[in-house]
C-alpha cells in the first residue's frame, strides 16, 4: 500500500489559468489613478470631440453603463476618433509615479506554478507601464489587452472620418419619458468587458477554459458576466461578497487567505504548468 501512494499519479489541480483584471485589481483604488483617468477622459471629450462640457458627466455615466467603457460608448453613439490617440490622451498622461514597486504581490504570484495572464480593456503600452511600475513584468505569462480584442484589420480607427458625423443623442433619448420602449440603442465596434462576447473571444485567443480558471476583477458587472460565461470569480477591492463573486478580496494581496487550495494544489502536483520569466505579449499565446 504504501508503495501505491508513494508511486500513485499526482492528481490533477481543480484549476490550471488565473486571469487578472488590471487597474485597481493589482494595484489599489486609493493609488488616484481611475481619477486622473477618469479626467482625461472627460478632457479628452471636450478637447478633441468638441462636447459641451457640462454634457460630460451624464454623458460618461450613461456611455459606462450602457457600453462597458466611455470609449466603447463614444464610438457606438456616433464619435469617430484615432483609437491610438485616444490612449495616448487618456493613459499617456497617468501619474505612473503613484506606483510603487510590490514584492508581497510579486512573491505570492511566482510561488504559484500555474498560467498567470492578464485581462484588461486598457491598451498594450498602458498595461506594460503598470506591470513595470509594480515589478510585475515577468510574473504573467501574457496580456488580452485593447489591441487584442480589436486588431486594427477588424475594427480600424476611423481616424479619416469627421469627429461627430451622424452623433446618436443619448442623453436626449434618456430624457423622454417612454426612453427604452421597442428601441434598440446604437451597438459599438468595439470589444470590452463586461461584454459576455467580448470575454467569450477573449478565453478562446488565450486558450482558456472557463471551468478551470479563477478570474479576479474589482468590477461587479464584469464579475457578474464571467461568472455567466463559467468562470470561478473574485471580486477585489471589497471584502463583501455579492451575486456572482464566488470570493471577494479587500486586497489581491488577501489571495492565500482566501484561495488556500490553490498553494496546496501546487503543492500535491508534480505538474509544473508554468515557470521562469516570459516576456509581455499583446496577443495571448497558450
Amino acid at each position: 500500500m504504501e508503495f501505491e501512494d508513494r508511486y500513485r499519479p499526482a492528481q490533477r489541480p481543480k484549476y490550471d489559468c488565473l486571469l487578472f483584471d488590471l487597474d485597481d485589481t493589482l494595484y489599489p483604488y486609493s493609488s488616484g489613478l481611475a481619477t486622473e483617468c477618469c479626467k482625461n477622459i472627460g478632457d479628452y471629450m471636450v478637447e478633441k470631440l468638441g462636447i459641451e462640457e457640462s454634457k460630460m458627466p451624464d454623458l460618461c455615466n450613461l456611455l459606462y453603463k450602457y457600453y462597458g467603457t466611455t470609449m466603447a460608448g463614444l464610438r457606438a453613439i456616433g464619435y469617430n476618433f484615432d483609437y491610438e490617440d485616444y490612449h495616448s490622451f487618456v493613459h499617456g498622461r497617468l501619474p505612473y509615479d503613484k506606483l510603487k514597486p510590490d514584492p508581497v504581490l510579486r512573491h505570492l504570484l511566482l510561488s504559484l506554478p500555474i498560467r498567470k495572464v492578464i485581462f484588461t480593456n486598457a491598451d498594450k503600452v498602458h498595461a506594460a507601464k503598470v506591470l513595470s511600475k509594480l515589478g510585475l513584468e515577468d510574473c504573467f505569462e501574457g496580456i488580452i489587452c485593447f489591441e487584442t480584442l480589436n486588431p486594427p484589420g477588424d475594427s480600424p480607427s476611423p481616424c479619416g472620418l469627421p469627429a461627430t458625423a451622424d452623433v446618436f443623442d443619448i442623453l436626449e433619448y434618456f430624457a423622454q419619458p417612454d426612453a427604452g420602449a421597442g428601441f434598440e440603442l446604437p451597438k459599438t465596434p468595439i470589444r470590452c468587458k463586461p461584454s459576455i462576447d467580448a470575454m467569450e473571444h477573449a478565453l478562446k485567443i488565450a486558450n482558456i477554459n472557463p471551468q478551470r480558471t479563477i478570474f479576479f476583477d474589482d468590477s461587479l458587472r464584469n464579475i457578474q458576466s464571467g461568472k455567466r460565461i463559467g468562470l470561478h470569480t473574485v471580486r477585489v477591492g471589497t471584502s463583501h461578497r455579492v451575486k456572482g463573486a464566488d470570493h471577494a478580496l479587500e486586497s489581491i494581496h488577501n489571495i492565500r487567505e482566501a484561495l488556500p487550495e490553490l498553494w496546496e494544489d501546487a503543492e500535491k502536483s508534480e505538474d509544473v504548468r508554468y515557470k521562469g520569466k516570459v516576456a509581455i505579449e499583446t496577443y495571448v499565446t497558450a
